[in-house]
């Protein structure tokens, strides 16, 4: 792991077919702008076209990092699908506000508001259910 992925990390909470759930966190700049476009660009050329970003612990996003969004905002809607603000922080609406691209983007108060948005077809379930290896798996019905 470089440097640079210690003071980010995108983990993907849920994915389903053509909808997957990232959870960024930490810091946003130009230090880390191309290992997170890297991770998310690998996801939505996965085929997951509508994209959900949980927000929750993105502790800094500047001008680079805001750059970042965009390009995925573009590339989500070039395949027909979304890109999906989630959970944004006091920071990051500030950011949005003031350089006047809130608008661009479809932003919500949590995940399971954002993926109410994504057509249900496409929709993960939410929220994901615990992979718990200590705990057993019911038998299939016969």
């Amino acid at each position: 792991m470089s440097a640079d992925m210690r003071s980010l990390a995108v983990t993907a909470l849920v994915q389903a077919d053509e909808c997957a759930v990232l959870r960024v966190t930490g810091e946003l700049d130009l230090r880390t702008e191309q290992a997170f476009l890297a991770e998310a660009r690998s996801v939505v050329s996965a085929g997951h076209r509508f994209l959900v970003l949980d927000l929750t612990a993105l502790r800094f996003c500047d001008s680079r990092g805001l750059s970042c969004l965009l390009a995925l905002e573009w590339l989500c809607r070039r395949l027909e699908g979304r890109l999906l603000l989630a959970s944004l922080g006091v920071r990051m609406l500030r950011l949005l506000v003031g350089t006047q691209s809130l608008g661009v983007f479809s932003c919500y108060p949590t995940v399971g508001h954002a993926l109410a948005a994504v057509p249900l077809a496409s929709r993960p379930v939410w929220p994901p259910e615990p992979e718990d290896p200590q705990t057993p798996q019911a038998p299939a019905p016969a």
